[in-house]
């Protein structure tokens, strides 16, 4: 069964999940050719007795717009989250997660899923997007953020925005063009 790349952005109120919220999760779903085959998306309600970080709400503050975005349409977790396993089982093949921060992201993601979906598609499926060009650009990993990675690796149409599909989308981009340069860099032995 082929695998399909997830490349999958969060926003969160804070740093731990359950103590703290997911409020907007976006994935956008890839073929090992860089097709991408869809996206979903969906903005959530505040878990009940969860607050914000204190950080986390200075950080939100400095980003009006996309604090906007994430708080419009809001939908229950343990109605969205669901829709979303359903989503990730319907993709025609297996899903693996992409995340930068995979640590992050993924800890969340799955958190949600377990609880919400009682389902994680991914199982232990993740790729870090910074650990991958750790590898293809033969550097130490905290040499591997996105200011070292090579420019062709992303495309300028693509901002990041703190807005969870848009970021997916990005960083999608960024892994499809890692995973492709990965691929040359293997073909020619270089």
């Amino acid at each position: 069964m082929a695998e399909i790349y997830v490349s999958t952005d969060i926003e969160t109120d804070g740093f731990m999940p359950g103590e703290n919220s997911m409020l907007s999760l976006g994935s956008a779903a890839y073929l090992s050719d860089g097709r991408l085959l869809g996206t979903w998306s969906a903005n959530f309600e505040t878990l009940p007795g969860a607050g914000m970080d204190p950080s986390t709400a200075q950080f939100w503050a400095q980003q009006p717009l996309a604090w906007e975005a994430c708080r419009r349409d809001l939908r229950a977790p343990a109605q969205a989250m669901p829709e979303y396993a359903a989503w990730l089982r319907a993709l025609p093949g297996r899903p693996v997660f992409v995340g930068y921060p995979v640590t992050f992201d993924f800890m969340f993601v799955g958190w949600y899923l377990v609880r919400f979906a009682r389902d994680n598609p991914f199982g232990f499926s993740a790729i870090d997007i910074s650990s991958f060009a750790m590898a293809v650009l033969g550097r130490e990993f905290r040499q591997t953020t996105k200011h070292h990675m090579p420019r062709e690796w992303f495309d300028p149409t693509l901002p990041h925005t703190h807005v969870a599909l848009d970021d997916a989308l990005e960083q999608g981009a960024l892994f499809m063009n890692l995973l492709a340069a990965s691929r040359r860099r293997e073909a020619t032995g270089t």
